[in-house]
């Protein structure tokens, strides 16, 4: 920084460096003729190539405006498929709850028959299961009187006895032929 002050102090400081009141030795005629015609045909030039510049951003702005628009109208499209679609899930849930609920209460329903039917099957057994066992015991008394009755037989049974039994045995045969 104290280089440019040091710079702009000698030029200032400078004798060759002023303003020349003298325009015909200063040549400002001649640097405003330039000037003046550098503006002339630059203006036609740069204001052309502005101008094309303009539309180029005008048209640029255009067209994003156009796509800004294109862009809202398919989101305003979006956000009402979204909604359809969220009326559509919305409905798809509330019948997939209606039809849990009706596998519910027929899971449920299948499951009080069956416990029905097995404790019909269980009580069935259980009745067969009595009447085997009744069975078994009454066999079983059976096989012991006759058991007990042929003890007491073999007993208290004599020859003779056994002899007359057979022979009245024989006899009733021999009547039913």
């Amino acid at each position: 920084m104290d280089d440019f002050l040091q710079i702009f102090t000698r030029i200032a400081h400078s004798k060759e460096f002023g303003f020349n009141p003298d325009f015909l030795e200063a040549n400002v005629i001649n640097i405003a003729l330039l000037l003046s015609g550098l503006i002339y045909i630059l203006k036609n030039f740069l204001g052309s190539t502005l101008i094309n510049r303009q539309e180029k951003v005008l048209l640029a702005i255009q067209e994003s405006e156009e796509r800004l628009k294109q862009a809202n109208e398919r989101l305003a499209e979006a956000e009402k498929q979204l909604a359809q679609t969220q009326i559509v899930i919305a409905q798809i849930k509330q019948e997939a709850e209606r039809t849990a609920q009706k596998v519910r209460d027929s899971i449920l329903n299948q499951g009080k028959i069956d416990i029905e039917k097995l404790t019909a099957a269980g009580k069935n057994s259980i009745a067969n299961a009595e009447q085997q066992i009744k069975k078994q015991i009454q066999q079983q008394i059976a096989t012991l009187a006759i058991h007990r009755v042929t003890i007491e037989l073999e007993e208290n049974m004599s020859d003779s006895m056994q002899l007359s039994m057979i022979d009245n045995n024989i006899n009733k045969l021999g009547s039913k032929l």
